[in-house]
């Protein structure tokens, strides 16, 4: 089912304000996805950070728009700048996404994501073995249940995107099987979340619209792309010359 018109609009409205204010999204994400993340953040207009130094940490958050926890890299250095970093966001009022990779393999992280879900972030971006371990609950509306619980977005990815704030929810189909296929993809979807974040106060709407724009990119890249490799290129190419035109044609939500 092809979306409304109205949200492949609000798509393209949020995506247009991302290329016209180049708001800045500071990244603490794992080192595998920082270069990758930070192409896909600059193709989609967007300004990427990803320094974790304790000398400069504080600096960078204070001058971002909005903040990416990722934790795909546990490792002491990034859970320290991670603590520096909620306690600038939480004093300049910044939405911040949490994106808790791989908690399902690993207590440690999974206790770790709890605590900063507590700390309230605008969007929880994760997939359905990690919502799982997160909520322990796998009922069909337990994405609602969690997100009024803790006063967030969740965006449930996978084969079909979910986003729910408790109240409202959508599904958004857009996407290809290729998108599985290339380390850091996932990570910088969630970077493109936090830029939507950046320029949209509504979190569910900013979310949708990232992800949409996100999943129509992978549409368009896969169409020209010969395997991952190239793949990995064209979606960056795809997301920097998306339009309105394309996201009304492609966006598929309901």
């Amino acid at each position: 089912m092809h979306a409304p018109v109205e949200f492949a609009d609000i798509a393209a409205d949020v995506l247009a304000r991302i290329r016209r204010r180049a708001p800045r999204v500071h990244c603490i994400t794992n080192s595998v996805a920082q270069q990758y993340t930070a192409n896909m953040l600059l193709a989609a207009g967007a300004v990427p950070s990803m320094t974790i130094s304790p000398e400069e940490i504080d600096a960078f958050v204070a001058g971002a728009d909005a903040l990416l926890i990722n934790l795909g890299t546990f490792d002491i250095e990034r859970k320290s700048a991670i603590e520096v970093a909620l306690g600038v966001a939480a004093e300049r009022g910044m939405p911040w996404l949490l994106d808790p990779v791989f908690i399902e393999r690993s207590p440690a992280r999974a206790r770790f994501a709890h605590e900063l879900v507590s700390r309230r972030p605008a969007v929880v971006r994760l997939n359905q073995a990690e919502f799982a371990a997160i909520s322990n609950d796998e009922a069909a509306d337990a994405p609602a249940r969690f997100a009024r619980a803790h006063a967030t977005v969740v965006a449930l990815t996978g084969k079909v995107d979910v986003v729910d704030d408790g109240g409202r929810r959508m599904t958004i189909a857009n996407g290809d099987p290729l998108m599985a296929l290339v380390t850091a993809m996932g990570c910088a979807g969630s970077a493109l979340i936090c830029a939507a974040l950046a320029v949209e106060a509504d979190a569910w709407l900013a979310t949708i619209a990232a992800l949409a724009a996100f999943g129509v990119a992978g549409e368009v890249a896969a169409a020209e792309a010969r395997g991952p490799g190239s793949f990995s290129i064209a979606v960056v190419d795809a997301l920097h010359g998306l339009d309105r035109t394309t996201l009304r044609a492609r966006m598929k939500a309901s």
